[in-house]
């Protein structure tokens, strides 16, 4: 089928990427010039793994197009997804619709023939009807549907996810679009993953509850490991004990320094103000994100704490800056409030990160940033462990303890087993253990 991605960031490449080794002929549309120019050439602008080979295959293909040019490539398509950004909108919290709307704008004047236009941005509850009226009002002979198609790609494992779902999740009432979904989804059926098909609210709804639901377990656990530390428990040990309950699930349930990310902060506030609009408080999950907002900062006095209360004039060798690893993502990274914390107690910062550092570069001030972890522990006062990255869990002990002015280790992932790092001679301080 003739699919069109408006949109080239993460979910609009990915997904295109991926429909084009389904077979499906796909163009990538962005109005960043510079950003096709170097899709083109095969550079990608993110860091996913596996993406740059998937797209380098489409693309020798035939099958994987990229261009600044949308009303060409929507013309004739079976179906057109929306795949731009939503981010918070300043001020208020609600999901910015800005892009949303200038790109159904654009595609409604370029429409020919009856053509499915897919919402896969992250969108409140009532965007597809404000899509079908922006169309209608556009270009009132336009032949379409607009169908809810929301995306649950994690960050580090989008591709798989994609190729290997869960569920994908159809939302509309059209028969006819609905059956060109079922054919462009068609290749999964081999894998028999559910296509899960309902009303186009619900759609909506579901992406934005499904997240709050897991950024409410990971608040949860976090919580839990506190109450650990005060009690004398392990939060592991927990974690497990209540994660083998199948009601319940293992997933999400590693303490940490909180969510962050290019969904949870995001989309959390905007369900929010979408309850408020409908006089539908949501209690739980605005108790989620005050408890988050306030846990990174509190990382940050955690390590303040280990180093004996005072860093002022102090060094601390920060490893990991990306929210999580595998993705180079670093908006609302948990890192970025530990450093702000620790910088205005008066330290100063080192930091590695294996793929973030150019992008936390854009975020942070006055951090100097290293080529290699060990680099980055030299003469420092004390390591904290931020992201839980592959490389980070067999590290060279013995190394590091000669690299530190004092053996102070902050394992804010609870990486490393306590008696292995005490036994190295390290004062070691996890999360809820």
């Amino acid at each position: 089928m003739k699919l069109v991605m408006v949109g080239s960031g993460y979910v609009g490449l990915v997904s295109g990427a991926c429909f084009a080794d389904f077979g499906h002929q796909v163009t990538c549309v962005d109005k960043d010039a510079a950003k096709i120019a170097a899709l083109k050439e095969g550079v990608i602008p993110i860091y996913e793994p596996g993406l740059d080979k998937l797209v380098a295959a489409g693309s020798q293909a035939g099958r994987l197009t990229f261009t600044t040019d949308l009303a060409p490539a929507v013309a004739g398509a079976d179906a057109v997804f929306i795949a731009v950004g939503t981010p918070s909108r300043r001020g208020d919290g609600h999901a910015d619709m800005v892009y949303v709307h200038a790109a159904t704008r654009e595609i409604a004047t370029a429409l020919r023939g009856f053509t499915v236009i897919v919402n896969k941005s992250t969108v409140p509850v009532g965007t597809g009807d404000e899509v079908e009226r922006l169309v209608r009002e556009a270009n009132p002979q336009a032949e379409f549907a607009v169908v809810s198609n929301p995306e649950f790609l994690r960050e580090g494992a989008a591709i798989d996810d994609f190729k290997r779902p869960d569920r994908v999740v159809i939302g509309g009432h059209d028969e006819r679009a609905l059956a060109v979904m079922r054919e462009i989804y068609r290749p999964l059926a081999l894998g028999r993953s559910p296509l899960i098909e309902m009303s186009r609210r619900g759609a909506e709804l579901t992406k934005y509850a499904g997240n709050a639901f897991l950024a409410t377990k990971i608040t949860f656990i976090n919580e839990i490991a506190d109450l650990c530390e005060r009690v004398g428990a392990d939060v592991q040990e927990v974690a497990r004990g209540i994660g083998l309950d199948n009601r319940i699930g293992t997933k999400f349930l590693h303490a940490g320094p909180g969510y962050g990310g290019s969904c949870f902060p995001k989309d959390t506030l905007a369900l929010l103000k979408t309850a408020d609009d409908f006089a539908s408080p949501l209690r739980i999950v605005e108790a989620v994100v005050a408890v988050n907002d306030r846990r990174k900062r509190a990382m940050g006095r955690k390590v303040i704490e280990a180093m004996g209360g005072d860093v002022r004039g102090k060094t601390i060798a920060l490893l990991g800056l990306a929210f999580k690893p595998n993705t180079d993502d670093m908006r609302d990274a948990p890192s970025i409030a530990i450093i702000q914390t620790l910088q205005d107690a008066g330290a100063s910062v080192h930091a590695f990160d294996p793929k973030s550092m150019e992008q936390a570069q854009a975020v942070l001030n006055a951090v100097t940033y290293f080529t290699d972890p060990y680099a980055a522990m030299a003469g420092a006062d004390a390591l904290v462990i931020a992201t839980e990255w592959d490389e980070f869990r067999a590290l060279d002990l013995p190394r590091i303890r000669s690299l530190l002015k004092a053996p102070v280790v902050v394992d804010l992932r609870n990486i490393y087993p306590r008696d292995v790092m005490e036994a190295q001679g390290f004062a070691y301080t996890a999360v809820g253990r």
